[in-house]
């Protein structure tokens, strides 16, 4: 968590206004709680980065503490999964503990309410139960065991724990108010009778206390200073401070419970439950497939600690629940790479393209930058021979204005190498292109307007590449109540390609990050073997999904078109780099990411006039800024006037402008 703060939020608005009440900072503690009965998500990211943060920015310690009530669920492999992911994350934690610890402490604290009159066993079965306890607008009814004599409960509970009844038989009940307006109030559920083995106790127990009875004594038995959960748990509230007032000495820190909103992402599935059903009915390939939205997943398909602790400090803390646009996400993935990971060249669609002057035999080996946006990242070496690979997306025969790979009689920049025109086709007997026949010029200062990447035949290594799509095909999949989430699974979100990378990578470990230039992020695969190397496709360059969508609804009727002329890009960027400097994070760094898209369509002649943007328009002088960034990525070169305009943005008061430009 950032410690260059704009305000606080209401979390540590209430920790300030506790500290300036008496508390102090030595009686701060707090505490992540997970269930391990499965694996970490990214909505648990924000769970996690709140406490750690707040542990962080306050030097206090943050308990790891599993809530572990429910043998049924869960298991060791989850808790060796979840210490990693926090690990992962860069988080460390003071103690760790789990609720298990406390088993016998909780029984003991039950028996004491038993005594009070505070708690019963109840012998009905679970449908009585429910239909006694009412409704939000209708009061519930007391059951005929409410009012067993003490001595009879003592007994019932006791004989409970030591196994002489089947689940289901006899449940214990906290006594408080089957009338109360709080349902959650109206006698809940203490202890069930549950003979599972549990991965630390083993058979020691046989009853297993519930999660509302648990939770917040083993916040007070830690002196967990704040109990930070999410919205969902806000109605507990009330049964989380009366259980605490059965327990509590006086003399003791008494926690306090406060809940944020969970993160919510779109395209996302954000239950354990329904994520281990992808797992188990084999539609992903495990808790760490890439498609999955688990902190393994990512980590797996190339994520870093950084970009997804960037994530969450960008999204917040707020009170009001509220969707995330995945494309956040993926926008802090491609930020964080694109400083730190390697260029590299690969092609994943391949023609052959021959260079019919260029010596037959002949290589050179290139200079080539390892990354533009880190200085010390220096330069490889590539070959360079006759017969290369090209995409074959990046030529066409004949093509308008608008195309700037190859075509034929038309001119490319190879990309650290030579300019190279297309002469001729050779053709299968389908008609497709196997060959394009090219000639090459020495004269690489000329200006041309396209960058192709490219491989040498002879010396490409074959490599297996996974490519991603979203897991599933709707916004919200789980929100139909008349439709299953598995109905929108997509059915194209894997994709596998026999791919052709340059050398240079020959030697890359499990869980390196590349750029493939001008594709996108990959990382090495942990299937990857020193005979096959394999890459998972972390994110594209760019988000190419928001183009997708207008086609999902293609079957519906169309509005009639007015005729009117398309906005040129350069007139749209202007208008969004006006209010630019004025949005609030997350939405500023959607409309960056739609900047350099829209630049992609822009010429140097249509940016030029805006070198000259008063000092005042700062969110103009930005937009050209990433403009030109792209011009530059796409082959074009710096001038004088670029190296003036960029000189004098690097002088300006504004960091926004100041960072961007550093970045070029």
């Amino acid at each position: 968590m950032s410690e260059e703060r704009k305000s606080l939020n209401f979390i540590e608005q209430i920790i300030e206004d506790d500290l300036a009440n008496g508390m102090t900072k030595d009686d701060l503690r707090f505490r992540f709680p997970p269930e391990p009965n499965g694996y970490l998500h990214i909505g648990h990211t924000k769970a996690i980065g709140i406490s750690f943060g707040l542990g962080e920015y306050y030097s206090a310690p943050v308990n790891l503490r599993f809530d572990d009530t429910n043998p049924a669920k869960e298991e060791q492999e989850y808790v060796d999964a979840i210490k990693r992911d926090v690990s992962w994350l860069g988080y460390k934690w003071d103690k760790e503990l789990f609720s298990s610890d406390y088993f016998q402490q909780l029984y003991d604290w039950a028996i004491q309410l038993i005594k009070e009159g505070k708690a019963y066993v109840d012998s009905q079965s679970s449908e009585a139960m429910a239909e006694q306890k009412g409704t939000p607008t209708q009061p519930g009814v007391e059951g005929p065991y409410r009012n067993r004599t003490v001595a009879e409960n003592l007994d019932l509970f006791k004989r409970m724990k030591n196994g002489e009844f089947d689940e289901g038989e006899h449940i214990l009940r906290a006594k408080i108010d089957m009338t109360h307006p709080n349902m959650l109030m109206r006698d809940p559920i203490m202890y069930r009778v549950l003979k599972k083995h549990h991965h630390r106790t083993g058979n020691d127990w046989c009853i297993y206390p519930m999660y509302d009875w648990t939770h917040g004594e083993s916040d007070y038995i830690e002196q967990i200073s704040h109990s930070l959960c999410s919205l969902e748990f806000k109605p507990h509230r009330e049964l989380y401070n009366w259980f605490l007032d059965q327990v509590v000495d006086s003399a003791k820190l008494r926690p306090k419970q406060r809940e944020f909103a969970r993160l919510n992402l779109s395209y996302t599935i954000m239950s354990k439950r329904k994520l281990l059903k992808l797992v188990e009915d084999g539609i992903v390939n495990g808790w760490d497939d890439p498609r999955m939205p688990t902190i393994s997943g990512l980590r797996r398909r190339g994520y870093t600690p950084a970009a997804i602790r960037k994530f969450v400090e960008t999204v917040g803390v707020a009170k009001r629940e509220n969707v995330i646009d995945v494309s956040l996400l993926e926008f802090c993935i491609r930020e964080d790479l694109n400083k730190s990971a390697p260029r590299v060249m690969a092609v994943l669609n391949p023609v052959k393209l021959v260079i019919t002057n260029y010596p037959d035999g002949k290589v050179e080996w290139l200079d080539a930058e390892n990354n533009q946006e880190d200085e010390s990242a220096g330069y490889r070496k590539v070959p360079f021979s006759r017969e290369l690979y090209i995409e074959k997306e990046d030529f066409k025969e004949e093509a308008g204005n608008k195309f700037f790979r190859l075509k034929l009689g038309g001119e490319v920049r190879l990309k650290n190498a030579y300019i190279v025109k297309a002469e001729s086709v050779v053709k299968d007997a389908n008609g497709e292109v196997t060959e394009i026949h090219c000639t090459y010029s020495k004269d690489t200062d000329r200006r041309v307007k396209g960058t192709l990447h490219w491989v040498s035949i002879a010396h490409a290594l074959k490599a297996e590449v996974r490519e991603y799509d979203r897991l599933f095909m709707d916004e919200a999949p789980d929100s139909y109540q008349d439709k299953d989430f598995m109905d929108f699974i997509n059915p194209n979100s894997l994709k596998l390609i026999e791919a052709f990378t340059e050398p240079s990578v020959a030697e890359a470990k499990v869980g390196e990050r590349f750029q493939f230039q001008r594709l996108g992020y990959f990382n090495v695969d942990e299937d990857s073997t020193s005979e096959k190397l394999v890459f998972n496709k972390t994110v594209g360059l760019r988000d190419t999904w928001a183009k997708k969508k207008p086609n999902q609804n293609a079957s519906q009727p169309q509005k009639p078109s007015n005729n009117q002329p398309k906005r040129k890009s350069i007139d749209v960027i202007k208008q969004l780099g006006k209010k630019y400097t004025n949005l609030p994070d997350a939405k500023r760094l959607k409309v960056r990411d739609e900047i350099l898209e829209l630049a992609k369509d822009v010429t140097y002649d249509e940016l030029e006039p805006l070198f000259n943007t008063a000092v005042k328009k700062v969110g103009t002088r930005i937009a050209a800024v990433l403009i030109l960034k792209v011009l530059l990525q796409n082959g074009g070169s710096k001038n004088d006037d670029i190296v003036a305009f960029l000189d004098k943005a690097m002088e300006d008061k504004n960091t926004l402008l100041v960072d961007e430009a550093r970045a070029i």
